[in-house]
């Protein structure tokens, strides 16, 4: 008889683990960065990380008219990498190390800001004339504190370069990390997991197993974790539990994202850092004109409030 009850406890608490493994559904805050609003979910007050991730920004999508399109003046990150994805459009990426470089959709741009580095973020001068829609995900990941001061660096990943698995009802892009029987080639500093994933109405998405910290964020569409509803643009953050199965409700559009946590970082504007003195240098060196100059700009983001 105990091992019936057993049995059966063991079969309940499986059934149910989407739901007893859901820590949190966060919801997004509009923010303007001038002319234009994002969709912020990173940092929350309830969840400030998951995994290594500690900003998640979802733009779009914008259609910009003739004439207008993104402008993100030059601007200084430390201890850090930001990770930019397009789902639509085109981002002209350029930073103090010398790169230039035109992000599009299924591509990954890779920035290592360690100890210190600037860049700006613009539409193409083509696209601007014809008028265009942007649709983009920014992440920034937290280097591990023996890295936060590394040398800068910045890595484009094509994306032919990115493998994609294909499951009944389901197409995953592997852009960080491993899972699905498929490893993308970015590198990173510490475990990183980032997958696009595409399910059909019904589909059944399975969550990788062994990921310390897991959150999904829905694109487009409605999830299901058993009795619990995940709206688009929620982001679902979940405990380490294996055999966590989530269900499309409709076709959907999501993103997962998660990995080793890193312990607690300050974040201040652009600046991510272990100890607050690492914060301030930069502040300093960013207010005094310290950072190389990026080529082919002239106009730069001051520090907050000055």
């Amino acid at each position: 008889m105990s091992d019936l009850l057993n049995d059966i406890g063991r079969c309940i608490s499986e059934s149910c683990a989407p739901c007893s493994a859901l820590r949190a559904i966060l919801h997004p805050r509009d923010r303007d960065l001038g002319g234009f609003s994002v969709r912020r979910l990173l940092p929350a007050e309830e969840v400030r990380a998951v995994g290594p991730f500690v900003f998640f920004d979802h733009l779009g999508p914008a259609v910009f008219p003739p004439g207008q399109g993104l402008d993100v003046r030059p601007h200084p990150h430390i201890g850090l990498a930001t990770v930019t994805y397009l789902f639509a459009g085109e981002i002209l990426h350029r930073d103090n190390l010398g790169h230039v470089q035109a992000i599009r959709p299924g591509e990954i741009n890779w920035m290592t800001a360690g100890r210190g580095i600037a860049h700006s973020e613009r539409t193409p001068p083509e696209l601007r004339a014809a008028g265009h829609t942007v649709h983009a995900l920014q992440l920034w990941v937290a280097l591990p504190e023996e890295f936060e001061e590394t040398a800068p660096d910045f890595c484009h990943y094509d994306a032919g370069q990115l493998p994609t698995v294909e499951r009944p009802g389901l197409s995953v892009r592997v852009m960080i990390g491993e899972a699905f029987g498929a490893a993308s080639p970015v590198a990173t500093f510490s475990p990183t997991l980032y997958l696009e994933v595409r399910a059909e109405k019904g589909a059944e998405i399975p969550l990788p197993d062994g990921v310390e910290e897991l959150g999904v964020y829905v694109v487009a569409g409605t999830l299901r974790a058993r009795d619990r509803q995940i709206a688009a643009h929620s982001l679902a953050v979940f405990e380490p539990a294996p055999g966590i199965v989530l269900t499309a409700a409709e076709e959907s559009r999501l993103v997962m994202i998660g990995g080793r946590p890193l312990g607690r970082r300050t974040v201040w504007w652009n600046l991510v850092a272990t100890r607050r003195e690492l914060i301030e240098r930069a502040k300093a060196e960013w207010r005094g004109g310290l950072f190389p100059p990026i080529p082919g700009e002239t106009e730069f983001i001051p520090l907050p409030g000055e």
